[in-house]
């Protein structure tokens, strides 16, 4: 692991990312693109949402991002019966001290990991709120600040529903990303087999780089060029997609600036200093999929967000993209 980022050239960053990456494909075999995606997530310092059947290996993921970066990881598994104190802490009474201790709950790392979000009542989901969106939590009126980064990923099983409930809009709008793994192929489940015969990769897993350098790198990617042309684009998107008339609740403005973000990181991640339209569309379904609500009788007919997301692609005109100033960096 490298000492620092400053020390690192534009040059190299790069190679930095591919190395994190290939990290995680150590544990999650022949899903290199979805790895790159929820990387995403890190470079951008957005949580992650993963909704897949269940063994696929979303925990693992999740686990393995985690672990690529050498920071405070936490594991809460929500059932039904969590409470939002048993997330974020609770003050007790110190009888020497005569006063009231924070004692700080999960929540209180750099990546927190939500497994099965979707089975804790609608009251502890809404106790994520703050934390997700504002990086401090409030206990007994006093407000403490969450620890820099702080990414929550997030998993959930899509078919089970008994003692499930569903994720709040709020919520799900708060999730920069929306993934599924899927089933890996032949060659990738025999070798998921063989390297776990007899240890499995997750206990020899070693970080890539620093929590200051992880803060490095979303830095980095804040400073990546964003053409005026592409806002527009985004917007004109963000706009078509609350007018839809199969589509309930469209993409709000923090989604808009999720999808600006992913962009940007999506840019970095391919060595360049400036955002493309390809990248922007290559993040919609990622960043947007989970966000617009449809309406019910779109969804009898056999509409889904892909689908509309597909149709707003096509109907928004790509701008004549010039190579933003600075191309050079």
């Amino acid at each position: 692991m490298r000492s620092s980022l400053s020390v690192i050239g534009f040059d190299q960053q790069h190679e930095l990312i591919k190395s994190m990456i290939d990290n995680v494909e150590r544990v999650i075999r022949g899903k290199r693109e979805t790895i790159r995606t929820a990387m995403i997530g890190l470079l951008t310092g957005g949580h992650v949402l993963l909704e897949d059947v269940p063994g696929v290996g979303k925990t693992m993921l999740a686990r393995a991002l985690a672990q690529t970066v050498s920071c405070t990881l936490k594991r809460i598994q929500f059932t039904p019966d969590l409470l939002p104190s048993d997330i974020m802490g609770v003050s007790i009474y110190n009888q020497k001290l005569q006063d009231f201790q924070f004692r700080p709950g999960p929540i209180m790392a750099n990546f927190v990991l939500a497994d099965e979000i979707n089975r804790t009542s609608p009251k502890t989901q809404a106790a994520l709120l703050e934390a997700m969106e504002e990086q401090h939590v409030t206990v007994d009126g006093v407000t403490y600040e969450l620890p820099k980064p702080f990414i929550l990923m997030a998993t959930q099983n899509p078919i089970e529903h008994e003692g499930t409930f569903m994720l709040p809009e709020a919520q799900l709008d708060r999730f920069m990303l929306k993934l599924t793994l899927g089933y890996p192929d032949m060659d990738a489940e025999m070798d998921m087999l063989e390297m776990t015969a007899r240890k499995h990769p997750i206990e020899t897993l070693r970080p890539i780089i620093s929590k200051e350098e992880l803060l490095e790198l979303q830095k980095r990617v804040r400073e990546i060029h964003v053409d005026r042309s592409l806002l527009e684009y985004i917007i004109q998107l963000a706009q078509l997609s609350r007018e839809h008339p199969a589509v309930l609740l469209g993409a709000s403005p923090r989604a808009a600036a999720a999808l600006m973000k992913a962009a940007q990181a999506k840019a970095m991640m391919a060595d360049r200093a400036y955002v493309i339209p390809d990248d922007v569309k290559a993040m919609v379904k990622p960043v947007w999929g989970h966000r617009l609500i449809v309406k019910s009788d779109a969804r009898a007919r056999g509409k889904d967000q892909e689908a509309i997301l597909d149709e707003l692609l096509q109907r928004v005109p790509v701008p004549n993209f010039r190579q933003a100033v600075g191309e050079g960096r």
